[in-house]
């Protein structure tokens, strides 16, 4: 039997380990003009569909953290404060709330495929929400322009990386259920 310690412990590790995939999926990118195709946003899906909404948001509150005092954790093997005000940065801000609502998505309904892809895509949308918003400030872009460099380039590959995300998280999440890893984001809400 675990003890409140313990579970605290595991929880502070699971999280660590999602930042961790985060920065290491960051570096696989396919670069474009302003804001390159990474795999960031496929390790925020799988973050959030696997720890749920509030472990999932601090797995990544951890990752901007960590690239915020200037480990080289972002796309590029960037980091430092000036990643998160520059062009990416609302991206990187829209992580967190993505992976919350993804996970809140989940633990609201079932965690099955299905509803895995919709919380997914509605995390993919949050993420070029705010990423936009930020790329259209930050560039001084109409937004014709900021859609155009910052949503359009990204929704089939995003659409992708969102049943990567859910097939994955899911598949992985029973077995760490099973496993007695990670603790059931449904029983901690209710």
């Amino acid at each position: 039997m675990l003890t409140e310690n313990s579970k605290k412990l595991r929880t502070l590790l699971n999280c660590s380990i999602f930042a961790a995939i985060t920065a290491i999926l960051a570096q696989v990118e396919i670069p474009l003009p302003l804001i390159p195709i990474s795999g960031q946003t496929l390790a925020v899906g799988i973050a959030a569909t696997i720890l749920g909404s509030r472990h999932g948001a601090i797995a990544m509150v951890v990752y901007a953290t960590i690239g915020a005092i200037g480990l080289p954790v972002f796309a590029g093997f960037s980091g430092g404060p000036q990643v998160l005000v520059g062009p990416s940065g609302g991206y990187i801000f829209g992580f967190i709330a993505a992976a919350y609502l993804t996970g809140l998505v989940l633990e609201k309904t079932k965690f099955t495929l299905p509803m895995a892809l919709v919380a997914n895509i509605v995390g993919m949308i949050v993420t070029l929400i705010f990423g936009t918003i930020q790329l259209k400030i930050v560039m001084d872009l109409s937004w014709n322009a900021a859609l155009a460099a910052g949503v359009y380039p990204f929704i089939a590959v995003g659409l992708v990386k969102a049943f990567l995300a859910s097939w994955i998280g899911i598949t992985v999440r029973n077995r760490l259920l099973q496993a007695k890893l990670i603790a059931d984001t449904k029983e901690e809400i209710a």
